[in-house]
């Protein structure tokens, strides 16, 4: 078993590229070493801005033997009339390098053809890896590739080295004009190199003893955190690093070598919001913020160097002094919005179109308006928040909601729209939840992310994410394959969470008709106003199944709830019940009796598919004929009430148990009598009694999707 080590070294790689690049080595190659069966225990990558590198762990020496079956052309063509082989059979012996006793006829589908058995394999891994490395590294995806001086060759950031071996022997090949070999390079400040490796085992461990390189990204972010840390506690017992887990990953990704720096800045630039401070530094100089025990801003910042200056102070000036000119950017944004505020950002709503011919900004806003009325009125939201003005504070948050794109701040830090609205909401006296729902209108942001902290705010998302649904969805801006440039996917789920999470009984079709009503009827939509209601509805209905098996749901479960229906219409349309009825069918699911229970009511279903009439949710005992019909009607009219009782009161969980008490007079009904009866009124009867079970428990679940 051997150890095969590939680094690919290169001009700085852009941060974003680093992670993607590290899974597609590891799955071209272990793809390929599969395919060509040369066995291996496992693969990983690590990777820093200037390589990517590879370890193959005990990987067999020699490729594995194996036979192979080669068709050739069809038995009509590979042989004349004569019965010898035609041009076309020759042909395919010969270049099969085969004789004519290795020929044998073989038959598929689509007929009968000749074929020859090869042993193919056998192989070193040192020659299949000289084979694979370059057509791996020629094939690799970015989102952008270059070319550099009068090369053909495209990829990333121009190729400077690359080191393949197998333990101590090196893999030879060429990419572009770059030669494989033995030869890697360090740090360009802290040992450039080149160093020779000596075995595939040493190349970490090499770099970080000659250049203090950290190659894998995990133990790289896991240092700045430590030492980041540490030197906080240094500076101020209670001081803790505002960790910003996105920025993190990019960080990692811009050094080799990481030296974290905490640097300061005036304590007068604390007058501007705590957001506003770690956006400009965040967004501009990849900087962390520092906070006391508190939560407070402290006027400090943490950066991560890729070197070790020869004077810490310094670089710590350059970082205070270019920092100090952005954040007095920033306190300018601030007191020039200060100055505007909402009702100019009003008017200049109208100036900014929103899409297309849906008109402007302000158009937008004031459909928000109205739909977060009839929404507070819908969900009683006066009731929910103590607030008599309630309804009126609805109808403002819409309104207000996105002025802040017109102020300057958001203009430069657009991802603060929203955040900004709700602080200078604050500014001008308003307070929760007002402020708290302008500062939350976008949440939630993906399957992970916090939902909106207050009703208000939860109306307010409901409604922007609705009416954008709407309008991209009527002029035919649909998501297809990957391409979603509106975010429409996740605004659908943020409905749904949202919905879930906060208990509302809000048919989406209701809510769809009237968002749709608050457009303008001079809009041009490409399609009609009932196709579009029913594109947006099972738009959102599948992204509510991928909601609930992202969350782990089998497939068929979801889909068995999704497909309930009430006399003809689809129960997923309430979203909240959707979900509790899911849950009630998840933990019926774990008892002894579901399985019986399901398997009658899909029986039921197949028989109530063949009949020719409409089916009453009445029966008549006066057309019973035997005992167990009795027994059965008795039982499925307290079944009824039951049920009723408990699906008025969203007791889900209680209707599955109520089958315990009907399975056995079930299962008696159908041995003693003949459901398909030929007196018509009796077999009619029979189905109608079976339909009143079957109509309700088709309220829960489609049972016929279920596998049992």
């Amino acid at each position: 078993m051997s150890h095969f080590i590939l680094e690919i070294g290169t001009e700085e790689l852009p941060a974003r590229f680093l992670s993607s690049v590290e899974k597609e080595l590891v799955t071209r190659f272990s793809e390929k070493l599969d395919e060509l069966k040369l066995s291996y225990k496992s693969i990983e990558s690590h990777s820093t801005p200037r390589r990517c590198i590879l370890h193959i762990y005990d990987l067999e020496k020699i490729q594995e033997k194996h036979e192979e079956i080669a068709m050739g052309p069809s038995v009509n063509i590979a042989y004349g009339a004569d019965g010898n082989l035609t041009k076309a059979g020759e042909g395919f012996v010969r270049g099969q390098k085969a004789s004519l006793d290795d020929i044998f006829k073989t038959s598929n589908e689509k007929g009968e053809y000749i074929a020859v058995r090869k042993q193919v394999g056998g192989k070193m891994a040192t020659e299949v890896l000289a084979e694979i490395c370059p057509l791996i590294i020629n094939a690799l995806p970015f989102p952008k590739r270059m070319r550099w001086g009068k090369e053909s060759f495209a990829y990333a950031r121009p190729l400077h080295w690359i080191v393949a071996m197998l333990d101590d022997e090196p893999i030879k090949f060429t990419v572009g004009k770059i030669e494989s070999s033995t030869q890697t390079f360090g740090h360009r400040i802290h040992g450039i190199g080149p160093f020779n490796v000596k075995h595939a085992d040493e190349l970490e461990t090499l770099l970080f003893e000659k250049s203090q390189i950290v190659c894998d990204a995990k133990k790289r972010r896991a240092i700045i955190i430590q030492d980041s840390d540490k030197a906080a506690h240094e500076l101020q017992s209670d001081a803790s690093i505002i960790w910003n887990e996105r920025l993190l990953d990019e960080v990692q990704g811009l050094v080799e070598k990481p030296v974290p720096l905490i640097g300061n800045f005036e304590n007068d630039f604390l007058e501007l919001p705590k957001e506003v401070l770690l956006t400009s530094m965040e967004h501009h100089q990849k900087c962390f913020g520092l906070e006391d025990a508190n939560k407070a801003l402290l006027p400090k910042f943490l950066t991560v160097l890729n070197i070790e200056p020869e004077s810490r102070e310094v670089v710590r000036e350059g970082w205070e002094r270019v920092l100090r000119a952005r954040l007095e950017d920033a306190r300018f944004y601030w007191k020039e919005d200060l100055k505007d505020g909402f009702s100019q950002w009003l008017e200049m709503l109208d100036k900014v179109i929103f899409l297309g011919p849906l008109g402007s900004m302000g158009d937008k806003s004031r459909r928000l308006e109205k739909l977060c009325g009839w929404l507070a009125e819908k969900i009683d939201l006066k009731s929910k928040t103590k607030l008599d003005n309630a309804i009126e504070l609805a109808q403002r948050a819409g309104r207000f909601s996105k002025a802040d794109l017109m102020s300057k701040m958001v203009g430069e830090f657009d991802t603060l729209q929203g955040i900004m609205g709700g602080i200078y909401a604050q500014k001008d006296g308003f307070e929760a939840p007002y402020t708290t729902a302008l500062r939350e209108q976008y949440l939630p942001t993906g399957p992970e992310s916090m939902l909106p902290s207050n009703d208000l705010g939860a109306i307010l998302s409901i409604s922007d994410k609705v009416d954008t649904l709407i309008g991209c969805f009527g002029l035919g801006n649909i998501p297809t394959g990957t391409a979603d440039p509106y975010a429409l996917r996740r605004a659908a789920l943020g409905i749904s969470r949202i919905l879930i999470e906060y208990g509302y009984q809000i048919s989406l079709s209701e809510l769809f008709e009237k968002a749709y009503s608050f457009y303008s009827p001079e809009i041009k939509w490409k399609f009609k106003k009932e196709e579009t209601l029913e594109k947006v509805s099972e738009f959102c209905a599948a992204r509510l199944k991928n909601l609930f098996v992202g969350e782990g749901s089998e497939t068929l479960v979801a889909e068995a709830i999704m497909s309930a229906k009430d006399k003809g219409k689809l129960e997923s349309d309430m979203i909240w019940e959707t979900a509790q009825r899911l849950n009630a069918l998840k933990e019926a699911m774990t008892q002894a009796d579901f399985a019986d229970n399901a398997q009658a009511l899909k029986r039921i279903t197949n028989i109530l598919a063949k009949s020719t009439s409409t089916l009453a949710d009445s029966f008549s005992e006066s057309l019973f004929e035997a005992d167990c019909e009795h027994a059965l009607g008795k039982s499925i009219k307290e079944f009824a009430t039951e049920f009723d009782k408990h699906w008025n009161n969203h007791a889900y969980n209680q209707v599955m148990p109520l089958m315990n008490k009907v399975l056995p007079q079930l299962e008696a009904f159908f041995e003693g009598v003949m459901i398909m009866a030929e007196d018509e009124k009796v077999r009619q009867n029979r189905m109608n009694m079976l339909s009143i079970l079957m109509t309700r428990m088709g309220k829960l679940a489609d049972f016929a999707v279920l596998q049992m």
